[in-house]
């Protein structure tokens, strides 16, 4: 039978019954818990982390659990979790000087702005960087004002997960995105070849109908559903 557990026994809530090699240990074991959950973070990319760095997340997620343990499990002795939270702070400390002095830390452990939008066009190859499809894209640029992809000439996906939009000083005609196309979808070219222009449904470009190819499929994405360009709104 288990020995019960005495209240206040100071022993057993800073040392616990391990030896003093075991924070040898925890160092390493912090270390490898760490720089892999630091990799996990990396490949997910920026856009589930919303505000927060990659490394500012991870410190979050890490403290968290090396707090929540320690008042609530009495074989978890202070002094164990102590040293796990100093580690991750001196980790973490030492990992912002590094992104502050050298870029390719910065680089490495953030990551860069990658450009999803450019003359009004969704860059697909890009965006499926972070897992986006048209859909989730557009919804990005509604929530910050867009109303046809023809007012954007380039935007940013920020290592932060920010966008950043730089807007066209005179918009040009472009895919309309408000109302959502989920609601109230373009009517449909159904043949694209004898319009003047042409806009993609799938990514946005605007195109001559006449170049067309045989199959016509955009010349960006593959796609081959047309509708009319559409001005922005003044």
């Amino acid at each position: 039978m288990q020995d019960p557990i005495v209240p206040f026994d100071l022993a057993r809530m800073f040392l616990g019954d391990a030896p003093p090699l075991f924070f040898l240990e925890i160092l390493c074991r912090t270390l490898i818990v760490y720089f892999y959950t630091l990799i996990l973070l990396r490949w997910i990319g920026g856009r589930s982390v919303a505000q927060l760095s990659m490394v500012e997340f991870l410190l979050v997620i890490a403290l968290g659990s090396a707090v929540g343990d320690a008042p609530f499990y009495p074989d978890v002795p202070l002094l164990h979790a102590l040293a796990v939270i100093t580690v991750v702070v001196l980790i973490n400390k030492i990992i912002d000087q590094a992104i502050i002095r050298f870029t390719p830390a910065k680089q490495l452990l953030d990551g860069g702005p990658v450009q999803i939008v450019q003359s009004g066009r969704v860059l697909h190859r890009e965006t499926g960087r972070f897992d986006m499809g048209a859909a989730e894209v557009f919804s990005v640029l509604r929530r910050e004002g867009v109303r046809n992809l023809g007012e954007v000439e380039a935007a940013y996906f920020e290592p932060g997960g920010r966008l950043s939009i730089f807007r066209y000083d005179q918009p040009h005609p472009g895919l309309r995105i408000v109302p959502p196309l989920e609601l109230s979808p373009p009517a449909r070219l159904p043949r694209p070849r004898a319009a003047e222009r042409v806009c993609c449904m799938n990514c946005g470009a605007v195109c001559a109908g006449p170049e067309l190819p045989g199959d016509l499929h955009c010349p960006y994405c593959e796609h081959d559903i047309w509708c009319d360009p559409k001005p922005p709104r003044s």
